[in-house]
Order: structure tokens, then sequence, then C-alpha cells
């Protein structure tokens, strides 16, 4: 055709725009995948619901620390399950284990904590947000800024169900070991339905406990609790639940070869040690209120004060450590002056009478406590490879309108009132998950779970009731601490 394009010319321009629009697709292929790789310092973060069941239970150890001054696990003044979801400030002390209220710590041959400095802690200011959320159920969920440590599973947190096959042992039967003053049973007390929940943990199993699974798990070996009322309450639960509330005749009272024996003019010995003869399982429960060494300050004098050495563990503990194989300690409800003041308990610390004022309080001197006797027990496992220990955290009071002795009462009979789940993954016990932190001590955290039980306690119905004052810190047995003892089985 004249004047128009060559067939070589078309040809080239034809070739041309191939070629242009070939790189232009490979130039836009290559933005697309520029944008859908991720850079090698990006992390990938999946929701709680699609992480691996190891990565869904957050670490016990890392609830924020306060002080009893601060702090009241009484629902009455320690609003755990208000709808509203207030931001507190708290001034605090910063304790660490090298160094706790103000004292840095040093463990000499005998495992005393010696006074090796003066120096002094700061004061931090930490906002704690205790956001409680609230599901139509009344469930509630407690939210702090500390970030837990990583275990493989949280036994605390989760909720209560009723189980048709419960008790795990009867209130009439268990009479061997259990004491009548906790036996509800025997009381006047006519609702039961208590005894019918079973706590169940979220997102993971919790191993059903049998007394056959225990003796066989805890064969030659020995469990000591440590502690106050709560922990006798938690020892006779472990006997009736081992032995299905029957007697056991051939079980041995070994309480001797602990020094365990009631003494003249006492009502009762110090503890009680029991075995299991044909597996050779030791359980003993010690009464220790303080988790204190206490001394006489003049033997000689029958009325003498007691010196509450704040830093030594309980010469008992010291002594027989290396014969337990499982030690679950506890102390709380008998921190407050009237009864160190009814005890004659003086405080003292590195062998003398206390002067440091940040644990003069009664809420300082027990959280120096704690974290004492955890740092000392700490010190001690890598001698005794075999030990497991636990600290347990704090039982809480149900007292409303008043405390025992100015008419409170714990009156409701309706499980779960409160709600019935714990969400939350942090202890409410802040002491003694600050304290266990960083340590091979465990922490027992049974004291949001059992917040929820206030229709589980003794309240009115005691044996020897005395008229206008219930018990609304002990529990009524089968009950609440049955179910200590099933997370303490599954950890061990």
């Amino acid at each position: 055709m004249k004047g128009g394009l060559k067939v070589s010319q078309i040809s080239l321009i034809l070739i041309g725009f191939v070629c242009a629009s070939v790189l232009l697709l490979a130039y836009a292929k290559s933005l697309f995948l520029s944008s859908s790789v991720l850079p090698q310092n990006h992390v990938l973060q999946l929701s709680p619901d699609l992480r691996v069941k190891d990565e869904e239970a957050l670490g016990e150890g890392s609830g924020s620390e306060q002080s009893d001054d601060s702090v009241n696990f009484e629902s009455e003044k320690y609003p755990t399950y208000a709808n509203s979801s207030p931001v507190i400030k708290v001034t605090e002390e910063l304790i660490t284990h090298e160094e706790i209220g103000g004292i840095a710590l040093n463990i000499t041959e005998k495992g005393n904590l010696k006074d090796v400095s003066n120096k002094k802690t700061g004061l931090i200011e930490q906002e704690i947000d205790v956001s409680t959320a609230v599901s139509s159920g009344g469930e509630h969920s407690e939210n702090f800024t500390a970030t837990p440590e990583r275990q493989d599973c949280n036994f605390a947190k989760g909720r209560w169900v009723i189980d048709d096959s419960r008790p795990l042992y009867s209130g009439f039967g268990c009479k061997q070991w259990l004491s009548s003053m906790w036996a509800c049973r025997l009381t006047q007390r006519t609702d039961f339905e208590y005894e019918k929940l079973r706590w169940r943990p979220k997102n993971c199993e919790m191993e059903e406990f049998t007394g056959v699974k225990f003796l066989k798990r805890m064969q030659n070996k020995t469990l000591a609790f440590i502690g106050d009322s709560l922990g006798r309450q938690q020892f006779q639960s472990l006997m009736c639940m081992i032995t299905g509330g029957k007697d056991r005749p051939n079980v041995l009272d070994v309480g001797h070869e602990y020094g365990l024996v009631q003494s003249r003019g006492s009502a009762r010995p110090d503890g009680w040690a029991f075995r299991f003869p044909d597996t050779k399982t030791t359980i003993l429960y010690y009464w220790s209120a303080s988790l204190c060494d206490l001394t006489p300050i003049n033997p000689s004098d029958p009325a003498t004060d007691y010196a509450m050495h704040l830093d030594r563990p309980p010469a008992f503990l010291s002594h027989f450590l290396p014969r337990f194989d499982v030690l679950v300690l506890n102390t709380g409800h008998h921190w407050n002056r009237g009864k160190l003041n009814a005890n004659r308990w003086v405080m003292y610390v590195g062998g003398v009478p206390n002067t440091n004022r940040k644990i003069a309080t009664i809420g300082g001197a027990k959280n120096f406590t704690i974290h004492s006797i955890v740092y000392w027990v700490n010190s001690q496992l890598p001698k005794y490879p075999h030990v497991k220990a636990f600290y347990r955290t704090i039982s809480p009071r149900h007292f409303f309108n008043g405390d025992w002795n100015t008419g409170g009462t714990c009156d409701n009979t309706t499980p779960l009132s409160e709600g019935k789940e714990v969400l939350q993954d942090e202890s409410s016990d802040y002491d003694a998950a600050r304290a266990v932190r960083g340590t091979d001590v465990k922490l027992l955290d049974i004291t949001a779970l059992s917040q929820l039980r206030d229709e589980g306690h003794i309240s009115r119905y005691s044996i020897k009731a005395t008229p206008g004052v219930q018990d609304c810190l002990h529990w009524c047995l089968p009950g609440v601490p049955d179910t200590w003892n099933e997370i303490l089985f599954a950890q061990i």
C-alpha cells in the first residue's frame, strides 16, 4: 500500500509492544510479592484462640505485689466481682529476692537470712487495671498489667461445674481423719449443694484424682503441709480423699519420727504424720501459722515473749526438709496485731528485735516473711533435687457486714451466686505470686477460684457455735480444699 507501513515495520512494532507488556507484568508481580512477604524482623501474632495448648495458659508468678495494708480479700472491701472497672493506683515498694523490705539478703550455712546492706528500695507508682469482665452469668476476670511466665497449664483459670458424682468422700464417714468441727454433715446444716461442684480448668485437662493413683505416684515418698489451720484442713481433706473416707486401721501413725507428739499440758501435738504401709507413702502436717522460726526470748520464764524470726524458716522445716519429696507451704490469716500480741510474738530480724520501719507493719512483715521463706526454700532445692516445693496462695475469707468478732456473716447457701468462672491469668494473691517468680518454688494458686465459693464455709453451722459468731474462714469438708488437692495432684 502506497504511503503505508511496510510489513517489516509492523512486525517490529508488534514485537516491541509484546516486550513492553511482559516487562510491565513482571514489574507488577514483583510489587505484589514484595507486599506479601513479611520482613525478617516481623513476628506473626496468633490470636489467643489459635495458640497451641502450651501457650494458652500463662505463667503463675506474675501478680502485682501489695501488702495487707492495701489489699483485703474480703469481698466487701475488695470488689473482685463489681460491675465497674476501676483503675487503682497504688504506691508500693519494689521488692526483689535480693532485697526484701530494704534489707539485702544473704543465706548463711544454717539457712538464716542476714542483713548485709542498708540499701533502700525505690518507690514506684504502679497503675493496676482491675478491669472486671462480667458475663451474663456473673463470671468475672481481673486483668493486670504484669506479664506472667509461661507454664503448661494455668489450673487456677477455669470454671466450677456441677458433678453429681461428687463428693469424693463422705462427710459422715471420714471420722478417722476429719475433725468433727469441719464435718458440716455432722452439724445442723441441711443444704449440701456445695459438695457437688468440681473445678474444670480452662484449655487444659486436670487428671482425675483417685487414692490408688495418688499412692502409686507418691510411693516411697513424703508429702508435708506446713502452715496454719487452712493447711490443716488441706491435710485432712487429702487423707479423706486418699482413703475415700473409709477407716484404714493399717495406716501407721509415725508422728514420733518427726517429733509430732502431744506434750504435757498441750491440747494437741504440733502436727500429725501418717504412713500408708503398702506404698510407704507418708502424709504429714506441721502447724506453723506464720512460717517463722519461733524461739522463747527468756526460756526460764513460763510467761516469756517469743522471738518471731521473720528471716528464718521454722526449725521443723529446716531440720526435716531433706526427708520431704513434696512440700506445701501457706500462711496469711494469723498476720494481725491481735494474734501477734495474744501469742506474745515479737518481730525479730537478723537475730535482734526488728528496727526496720518498712517491715514493722503487719503487711510489711507478712510480705517480708513470704519472700524470706520462698527465698530460703529455693536456695535449698539444688541440694535436695528430689524436693518439689509449692507455696499455696491465701484462702479468702467471706465475712459480710462485719468481721468475725463484729457480727460478720456468710449466710449464703446458693452456690456460685458471685459467678462461676475465673478468667484472669494472674494470681489474686500478689505477694505470693511475686515471691515465687523466678524461683523453682511453684505457686499453688487457689485464691480466685475459692473466692467464688462463699457458700462453702462453716458459717453458723458449728458444733460449738457461739451466738453471733460465724466461721467464714474455714471450709466445710468435703468441700473447697478438696479442689486444692486435686490441683496439687495434677502438678506432682
